[in-house]
C-alpha cells in the first residue's frame, strides 16, 4: 500500500474485455508529505471517485484490484484505488 497524488486521467480505445467500462487514473507516489514525487507514476484503476489532486491510498494487490474494482480475478489489472485521504499528520513523538 502506498500514497500517491491523482496527477492525470488515462484512456484506451483498445483494452482487455474485463477493463472495459473502467475508470483510469495516472497516480503519483509520493512521500510521507504528500507532495514530494518518490518513483514512477503509474495507472491505477479507480471505483471509489478519486479525482485528480486527491491524495489517495493504492495497492498492487492484483486479487484486490481484480475482484473489488475490476469484478475478476481473470483481468491483468494491477493497480487499484483503497481510498482516498482526507488529512494525514504525522506524530511528532510516538512514546
Amino acid at each position: 500500500m502506498n500514497r500517491a497524488r491523482i496527477i492525470g486521467y488515462a484512456t484506451s480505445i483498445v483494452k482487455h474485455e474485463s477493463l472495459e467500462g473502467q475508470k483510469l487514473l495516472i497516480a503519483q507516489p509520493v512521500g510521507t508529505d504528500g507532495t514530494t514525487p518518490e518513483g514512477d507514476p503509474s495507472i491505477v484503476f479507480d471505483k471509489i471517485g478519486a479525482g485528480v489532486g486527491d491524495l489517495v491510498l493504492i495497492t498492487s494487490d492484483g486479487s484486490y484490484t481484480g475482484l473489488e474494482i475490476i469484478g475478476t480475478r481473470l483481468t491483468p489489472a494491477r493497480w487499484g484505488v483503497l481510498g482516498i485521504i482526507d488529512s494525514a499528520k504525522k506524530a511528532d513523538n510516538l512514546g
